[in-house]
């Protein structure tokens, strides 16, 4: 079926996000400080191991970021020259998960499971009913005997998916040996050992443990999931294993595009208080003392609901509901951009206000360089390491503040997977007897293991670009 790419507004911002970090990476090789910093990044094995897994989460995100629309068959009659377009918005993680996402059970099922989680009223050939567990339409349907059958059934597909890892894993590491052997100009054997021993150059040998680990898990639940439900279903059927997935981009795109609000606001801000001081810096530590003084939540929350107010009221400028979702979702990262830009500020400014008193900075001043000039080439590139450091810690608080909003009901749309919709989905079902709890279970371990990996990253990172270290 034909299909017409779609560019959401979080679309456009991610990729252009990435593709600036792209040319910032290609500009750091001429700076050796920079370059420096960097190499103790990948030598790192605890770096190189969380690298390694936000890149899965990132590549997850980046495959639903692209985002099409189906044209559908014209009428009877009808021209080809506007084609219609389908009203869902898929994307190329759909696509490839589409036996996840078509495969809708009729309610809550546990995970593994073949029939459903609560008893139904079950009506029998010769007119009588009885309550028992209805058997799933797709979870477990190549089971003629279920219960003698699922145990090894699951084992097999295990098996298959170790296998296939581990192909996979020897065929990366294959890849990885040569690409060493070339650059160091070493048989493949000895490259192999280097990594091994740990001294191939960067940290190969932490890539190589976090990929048969990440291997050795997905390779199992690729292969079990395409006839069960991995992680079950919710209330309405769906696999919970395809809605934490969605989850990711969600995630990923509130801890990134938030810094494209926060970031020039501290940094313009910051640095003007500290290095022009007086009254330029009496407003600003107003400005932000008097954000500080009022309760995060409080003021997010007011601003989301004046923002959902809008677009309620302008339905028009929206043609799907997925657009519509992806508006409320910009303008949460920039809500929560224009509030918490405050801390990273305050920062650069303390820093500042020491730069401007060093003797390069007032020998530029003597000698009648402007202060813009003095700004962009004495004060703002001795606190990048600061400002790289704040943004990548900042990453796994925007993680888990987005959770919360949509916990409490002022987060994303109630149309947009993420990980605070799905706990808030599964926080009613914990009283039920017996608990659903899979829903619950999902959603933490997979934003458990981004924030670690988030986290983890970010503390090498601190430590290989702080100049005290």
């Amino acid at each position: 079926m034909a299909v017409q790419p779609l560019v959401l507004w979080t679309d456009l911002l991610l990729f252009g996000l990435i593709g600036c970090i792209a040319l910032a990476a290609w500009g750091a090789r001429r700076s050796e400080p920079m370059r420096d910093a960097w190499r103790r990044v990948g030598e790192s094995g605890v770096g190189m191991t969380a690298l390694t897994v936000l890149a899965f989460f990132l590549l997850i995100g980046v495959l639903d970021s692209l985002h099409y629309r189906e044209r559908l068959a014209p009428a009877g009659g009808a021209s080809d020259t506007h084609p219609q377009l389908s009203t869902e918005v898929r994307s190329a993680l759909d696509a490839l998960g589409a036996p996840l996402r078509n495969r809708v059970e009729k309610t809550y099922s546990a995970p593994l499971a073949y029939q459903l989680f609560a008893k139904q009223t079950v009506e029998a050939d010769d007119g009588s009913q009885r309550r028992e567990f209805p058997r799933l339409k797709f979870g477990g349907a190549n089971l003629r005997y279920p219960a003698e059958d699922q145990l090894g059934d699951i084992l097999g597909r295990v098996g298959i998916g170790l296998a296939v890892a581990g192909v996979g894993w020897m065929v990366v590491a294959a890849l990885l040996t040569q690409g060493v052997a070339l650059s160091r100009r070493v048989p493949r054997g000895a490259a192999w050992r280097a990594i091994w021993r740990g001294k191939g150059g960067l940290a190969w040998r932490a890539v190589l443990a976090t990929l048969a680990v990440v291997f050795l898990l997905a390779g199992p639940v690729l292969a079990l999931a395409t006839e069960y439900h991995v992680f079950g279903t919710d209330k309405v059927g769906q696999d919970v294993l395809f809605l934490t997935l969605k989850s990711i981009r969600t995630a990923l795109v509130i801890g990134t595009l938030t810094t494209l609000v926060t970031l020039p606001l501290a940094v313009a801000l910051g640095i003007m208080a500290g290095y022009l001081g007086g009254w330029v810096d009496d407003v600003i530590q107003y400005v932000y003392t008097v954000l500080n003084s009022i309760p995060g939540v409080l003021l997010i929350a007011a601003a989301v609901l004046m923002m959902q107010v809008v677009i309620d009221t302008h339905p028009h400028w929206f043609e799907t509901a997925a657009e519509r979702a992806d508006a409320r979702l910009l303008a949460l990262c920039v809500i929560l951009g224009m509030t918490s830009w405050t801390s990273l500020c305050r920062l650069l400014r303390g820093e500042t206000l020491k730069l401007r008193e060093l003797e390069y900075v007032q020998a530029a001043r003597a000698f009648g360089v402007s202060t813009p000039r003095i700004l962009a080439r004495h004060v703002l590139p001795n606190l990048m390491h600061l400002v790289l450091i704040a943004l990548v810690m900042d990453f796994s608080g925007l993680v888990l503040t987005e959770a919360v909003l949509s916990y409490v009901g002022i987060g994303v749309d109630p149309g947009t997977v993420s990980f605070g919709t799905m706990i808030n989905a599964a926080r009613m079902e914990l009283a039920r007897e017996p608990m659903v709890w899979w829903s619950l279970v999902a959603a933490f371990v997979f934003m458990f293991v981004l924030v670690l990996a988030a986290n983890l990253f970010a503390d090498v990172v601190r430590d290989a670009f702080d100049p005290r270290g």
